[in-house]
């Protein structure tokens, strides 16, 4: 994992009104995307067992990526890459922290392939000017994806927070 975790990184979090095993219920459940991401036109499990979880997420614009979780922690988070096939990979945390008894955080950061192979010192700026705003953008709208699902009980509606240039 040091391979990712070297990377620069963007992340965003969102506070919940849900105790953190019902967070944990929301982002653990198989194709949970569909209803909650709102640049999700397809979620297929591949795998969805004890030890093995992995599925296809399809974008808005085609774009079709495979997730394969790496970590599985019961009730806390769990680390996954996702990429196209064959293609190279970002690394994906996510993680719940519980605030209170009916009030849980949901913190997802991502460790982007986009720039991975120039020198940190060469990547740093792009990152900082291009990468970083529109990823954090992207995570704002998945935080939000799953807060509009758990408050409503409905799928959110696609773009729903806004366009991004990468997914929609």
């Amino acid at each position: 994992m040091k391979e990712y975790t070297g990377r620069l990184s963007a992340s965003n979090s969102k506070d919940y009104s849900m105790s953190a095993s019902e967070l944990w219920d929301l982002i653990s459940t198989q194709e949970n995307l569909n209803p909650c991401h709102p640049f999700c036109d397809s979620n297929e499990v591949i795998s969805w067992e004890d030890d093995n979880h992995s599925d296809r997420l399809v974008y808005l614009n085609g774009r079709d990526y495979t997730r394969n979780f790496l970590t599985w922690d019961e009730g806390v988070g769990y680390t996954l890459v996702i990429g196209s096939e064959g293609g190279p990979l970002s690394y994906v945390e996510w993680k719940i922290t519980a605030l209170g008894e009916d009030s849980s955080n949901l913190t997802i950061t991502v460790y982007p392939y986009i720039l991975a192979k120039l020198p940190k010192i060469l990547a740093f700026l792009p990152h900082k000017l291009w990468v970083q705003p529109r990823m954090t953008n992207y995570l704002h709208s998945v935080l939000s994806g799953f807060e509009y699902f758990s408050k409503t009980g409905e799928s959110v509606p696609r773009n729903h927070f806004g366009k991004h240039p990468w997914f929609s």
